[in-house]
């Protein structure tokens, strides 16, 4: 995909010869062999958000995967955790490599970590989309949800999500190449692009009409349908992947259609939106604990505890609250 040449072009462009002309604006001269400071700052802010980010999105895996009770929703939590981890982790990495600017080998082991990228990238979307659907059809269809769901549609789900996106990504690096532009000539890479398009655009459609159907049952609906902590969660989380995660997707899909004219893109542009797409990864782990600890009565919680109250999918009420503070979840 566009990440992976995009990233590669960024590294040939800092890379160029030293007798090319050098501009007279200050914020462009480096010394010889050093990274313009409009590259570097984004590079170190995907590192410094990256590492906030790992943290986060470790604790939130940890206390779902070992010491929460598992839900239909805390099984897609879980797997975004592990999605965002890996995508922060790939960028911290490649962003290092990028500025270290060792060798060309430096650019091979950039562009496998880019397309790792790329997989937790999808996987994220899917991830977001599938959440927005399993709460939309828990409010439009609360009967059909709680007693004729299968019990395992969140695992199995999420299971057919990583192995998608990790075929989607093979597939592309297979007909494509990491550096390969030239799709006119090459019907695999093109029908592969299409297809991949073609995905995330259905991804996009499914999570923009759920959340807007979310969105008028929950404040435009006949009946009384109480706010949960857990709609404050996703809505916060999807309107946050809007503003910071969506546009690096309309990225790709622009960098497709322009057949790989890297000219015609701004690398400020794509440098911009690498930062913003961290920012969103490293977002979420934020969100959970600020809508759990949101207006809280009990003293003295807990990591565990504010995770709990923000993926409660029941009105929040004194009752319920004293119970969460005295039941012990299972691992």
């Amino acid at each position: 995909m566009g990440e992976s040449n995009g990233e590669a072009f960024l590294a040939f462009k800092t890379s160029a010869s030293p007798t090319a002309p050098v501009t007279t604006n200050p914020m462009d001269e480096t010394l010889p062999g050093s990274i313009d400071i409009r590259i570097l700052i984004p590079k170190l802010m995907i590192i410094i958000f990256g590492l906030v980010g790992l943290m986060g999105n470790a604790i939130v895996f940890c206390l779902l995967g070992f010491h929460l009770r598992r839900n239909a929703f805390s099984v897609y939590i879980l797997n975004l955790a592990l999605a965002d981890f890996l995508f922060l982790l790939s960028s911290i990495i490649a962003s290092t490599l990028f500025l270290l600017k060792v060798s060309y080998l430096s650019i091979i082991f950039l562009l496998c970590f880019n397309t790792i990228m790329m997989v937790v990238y999808i996987t994220g979307i899917s991830m977001l989309s599938a959440i927005s659907t399993e709460c939309c059809l828990s409010v439009l269809c609360p009967t059909w949800y709680h007693c004729h769901r299968p019990v395992h549609t969140s695992t199995v789900m999420c299971a057919a999500i990583w192995v998608l996106s990790l075929l989607i990504c093979i597939l592309n690096s297979y007909f494509c190449g990491v550096l390969h532009t030239r799709y006119d000539n090459d019907n695999g890479c093109l029908a592969t692009n299409i297809f991949t398009a073609s995905y995330m655009i259905f991804l996009l459609v499914v999570l923009c009409l759920s959340s807007l159907a979310l969105l008028a049952r929950l404040f435009c609906g006949a009946g009384q349908m109480k706010l949960t902590r857990f709609h404050v969660t996703t809505l916060l989380t999807l309107l946050v992947f809007l503003l910071c995660g969506l546009p690096f997707a309309i990225y790709c899909f622009l960098l497709f259609k322009i057949k790989g004219d890297f000219h015609v893109l701004d690398v400020n542009l794509y440098l911009a939106l690498e930062v913003l797409t961290a920012i969103n990864s490293c977002a979420n782990p934020i969100i959970y604990f600020f809508v759990g600890s949101f207006r809280h009565r009990l003293k003295h919680q807990t990591l565990k505890m504010v995770l709990q109250s923000a993926l409660q999918d029941t009105p929040v009420t004194a009752e319920n609250m004293v119970e969460m503070s005295s039941n012990k979840a299972e691992p």
